[in-house]
């Protein structure tokens, strides 16, 4: 930790860590294709973040970090979505793990980052694989999907079923190093493909308990870390922070995809020789989707003004609300990808270019969509239900 001082004390302001965000927006872009070949971004996008200094934003500031809110950590993943968003993908879940670390015992935090502040955390969290309490913590083992950008991290956070007596199991993360999975590279997709989310298998491994947390303590918004990591940034809900880390990306796309329609727009003349700009068609999709995108937005920060009040206030944010928010996060991607199916086809046929980004963004976008937390109807119906009087049972929230 002692070699994480020098960084500390040089903590940007909020706008200039947006502001650099913003400034690899161009280059993002023209890798974007590059990505889509490869199956992963490139080895320079992530040298060119960590030298922004990017995954430092929610990281704890006695581990180099800079303790930002919330705002400034989505306003970065906006920009890098604009650019290309299989790069703020991964940005939205690596870039959420340095704060869950300040949830869990130190000694994991120097077990990560001891030798080196900036190493970086996969995760898959879904409860895929089955662990078993044993003496001072648990054996585990499993095969996950979808650990995003996992080429570039040296530890992953992993969820599983555990049993943790002869009649009780409970859903837990665990903390694992490189040396303890296997990477598989199962990731042959039609969007987002730069995000390279291969398969983690693990065999039968101890895990000591200070490297796990209960879901059931993310909901309640409590962890051992929180005895050292003192700042309210980690009284938020875990849950609320991750769901918003995976539809984030998809409004900043969103507004990718309708600046490159402006641009494009402009100059653009159909072979009938109509010129796109004087479209009512085109025009109307592109005032409603500035309109939603403001919306949206909007939403994102207002929830999170409120999250952050409860956390100051050492208060527990309402379920009623949480599951509000939830829900609100889950509509960005769906009426993200509905916009963006509507200004595709105001590409007309020239939209079907590779050269041109509207088929990759709207192909992210559709597979973004896909994500567990960015099922519109089953979230809407979970929250629905509650309000009807249904006991809740969604601890990511």
């Amino acid at each position: 930790m002692h070699g994480a001082t020098s960084v500390a004390a040089q903590v940007p302001q909020a706008a200039e860590i947006i502001a650099r965000a913003r400034a690899l927006m161009p280059a993002l872009a023209a890798r974007s294709r590059e990505g889509r070949r490869r199956r992963q971004i490139p080895d320079q996008t992530i040298a060119d973040m960590q030298n922004a200094g990017l995954f430092r934003v929610l990281q704890p500031r006695r581990w180099g970090g800079y303790e930002m809110d919330l705002h400034s950590f989505y306003e970065v993943e906006l920009a890098l979505a604009r650019g290309d968003m299989s790069t703020a993908w991964i940005y939205g879940v690596a870039g959420v793990h340095p704060w869950f670390m300040a949830l869990l015992d130190d000694q994991a935090a120097q077990e990560v980052w001891g030798r080196d502040n900036s190493v970086l955390i996969c995760s898959s969290l879904m409860p895929a694989g089955k662990a078993a309490a044993v003496p001072g913590g648990f054996r585990l083992s499993g095969r996950w999907k979808y650990a995003s950008g996992c080429a570039h991290c040296d530890w992953a956070l992993l969820g599983a079923m555990a049993t943790v007596s002869d009649s009780a199991c409970e859903g837990r993360i665990f903390l694992l190093p490189r040396t303890q999975y296997q990477r598989i590279d199962s990731w042959e997709v039609s969007g987002l493909e730069a995000t390279g989310s291969w398969d983690i298998v693990v065999d039968d491994v101890f895990v000591p308990a200070y490297r796990c947390q209960s879901m059931r303590d993310n909901f309640l918004l409590r962890g051992p870390g929180q005895a050292i990591n003192t700042s309210t940034l980690y009284r938020l809900p875990f849950g609320q922070i991750f769901v918003r880390g995976i539809s984030t990306a998809a409004l900043g796309a969103l507004q990718g995809m309708l600046d490159a329609l402006v641009d494009y727009g402009k100059t653009r003349r159909t072979r009938a020789g109509g010129r796109a700009a004087e479209n009512p068609f085109v025009q109307l999709v592109c005032a409603e989707t500035a309109a939603a995108i403001e919306e949206m937005k909007g939403t994102l920060h207002r929830n999170f003004r409120n999250l952050h009040a409860y956390a100051e206030a050492r208060q527990t944010p309402p379920l009623a609300e949480r599951l509000q928010y939830k829900f609100q996060s889950t509509a960005v991607t769906e009426r993200a990808t509905i916009l963006a199916a509507r200004m595709f086809k105001a590409t007309g046929a020239a939209g079907l270019s590779g050269a041109l980004p509207f088929g990759g963004v709207l192909a992210d976008l559709m597979a973004g969509r896909q994500h567990i937390s960015n099922q519109y109807e089953y979230v809407g119906s979970s929250w629905g239900a509650v309000m009807l009087g249904a006991e809740n049972k969604d601890f990511m929230v």
